[in-house]
């Protein structure tokens, strides 16, 4: 029995688990913020809050855009190494940071392992998931990501008091030294990139992999994908960077201000496991269009100050929809695109959504700046909802189902997108 069917029951666990990892790194700068611009650490202010927040995206979209193209040529398996370690140590090392510039600058560094992890941990479950199960693999891999944010907004309300801002950063990391010699032994490569082929892949495969993005129609959905995926980050970031302080602007304490984003992941978590659902049996088209557009709706509910438990009920209900809505982008870039060109079409596509990410942050540091943060900062985060579901509408609808192209086939070139018979 070769390496890769030993190690199978492996990709689904050891890719949630970076992926949670992912998610800490998503919600640790917007849980320590409010602690971080109370102390005044290092004369931070909300627009070098978000100056430092851009930096560690900026990273991200770095990541994405290289090294997920980077995995259609040397392989999943070491990029998913290399991408948990280093974005780990990078972590760690922001609880020594002597200056704010310093700490930017490792966000930054964290960023770039960051933004390769994603693409490639969905690439991988994606290739092993059962057939027809590619859309509840995808936001099973994303229930990660949003575990990691819970579990980050509970440690804020457990850590901070006690321990400081600086004791969030190394907790994140520590899972890494379990994690990493884990994937070392025992993740496999992918199934389409066997050992050899990535052995015989060079630089001009990986940029036809690239280029193969826009040829045989696909431009249109590419250019689409890339729309939606902005949209859909700029939302998740900029809630998750900027919800504790828009509810203090919005007369909630900040005790309060957490459990409220602690709440708004735990939605998103449970929203994974029903968009999954939807997404296979439906097809992630009319699930991203349908999730896109409650989305909308919630935010702007969200505009209407709720006295007790509705404001959690109300903030719960807005995670389900918005997180699964980006994350069934994901899926419906893994049911267009085929495996050889998978890791791209998604590095891409997270890649340019990193630069929503960017925005969100921003975004939110300019309402507060202004003071319209409440209630106005939900009413442009429901206009953003409304255009993500204009943007999967205008991805092209696929043909005719084909068949996959064989390893061998996958060897010989980067094949462009194959159709499937469901959206």
């Amino acid at each position: 029995m070769d390496r890769t069917a030993r190690h199978t029951g492996w990709v689904m666990p050891l890719c949630w688990i970076a992926v949670l990892l992912d998610g800490f790194d998503m919600v640790v700068l917007g849980t320590t913020l409010p602690t971080l611009l109370d102390q005044a650490q290092w004369g931070i202010t909300p627009n070098s809050a978000s100056a430092v927040s851009t930096a560690g995206l900026a990273g991200m979209a770095i990541g994405a855009l290289f090294i997920g193209t980077v995995t259609d040529v040397i392989g999943r398996r070491k990029v998913m190494i290399f991408a948990v370690a280093s974005f780990s140590l990078f972590t760690a090392l922001c609880a020594l940071a002597p200056s704010l510039f310093v700490f930017g600058l490792l966000r930054f560094l964290a960023g770039v392992g960051l933004g390769g992890c994603l693409p490639t941990a969905i690439a991988l479950v994606t290739e092993y998931a059962r057939g027809g199960r590619g859309g509840s693999a995808t936001t099973t891999i994303m229930t990660g990501y949003h575990v990691g944010a819970v579990l980050t907004a509970l440690l804020g309300i457990l850590v901070l008091p006690s321990l400081g801002w600086r004791a969030m950063f190394v907790i994140g990391a520590l899972p890494a030294l379990v994690l990493v010699p884990l994937m070392v032994l025992r993740l496999p490569e992918s199934r389409v990139l066997s050992e050899k082929t990535v052995e015989r892949h060079a630089v001009g495969q990986g940029l036809q992999s690239v280029r193969s993005l826009f040829q045989g129609g696909m431009a249109r959905s590419t250019v689409a994908f890339w729309i939606a995926s902005f949209l859909g980050l700029l939302l998740v970031y900029g809630l998750n960077t900027w919800l504790p302080e828009i509810m203090r602007a919005a007369g909630y304490e900040l005790d309060a201000a957490l459990g409220l984003l602690l709440a708004l992941n735990v939605g998103a978590v449970i929203g994974l496991v029903v968009a999954g659902r939807v997404a296979d049996r439906f097809g992630p088209r009319p699930a991203a269009l349908g999730w896109f557009t409650v989305s909308a709706l919630m935010l702007a509910a969200l505009s209407v100050k709720l006295p007790g438990a509705g404001a959690y009920v109300a903030v719960l209900l807005a995670g389900c929809f918005v997180f699964s809505s980006q994350v069934l982008v994901y899926a419906y870039i893994g049911r267009v695109f085929a495996p050889a060109n998978r890791a791209t079409a998604l590095g891409w596509a997270a890649g340019v959504g990193r630069l929503g990410a960017i925005t969100g942050p921003i975004l939110g540091g300019l309402l507060l700046t202004a003071g319209l943060a409440y209630p106005w900062g939900f009413y442009a985060f429901a206009v953003i909802g409304v255009l993500g579901a204009v943007a999967v509408f205008a991805v092209r609808r696929p043909g005719a189902a084909t068949a996959e192209p064989t390893v061998a086939a996958c060897e010989e070139t980067s094949a462009a997108a194959v159709p499937a018979s469901r959206d």
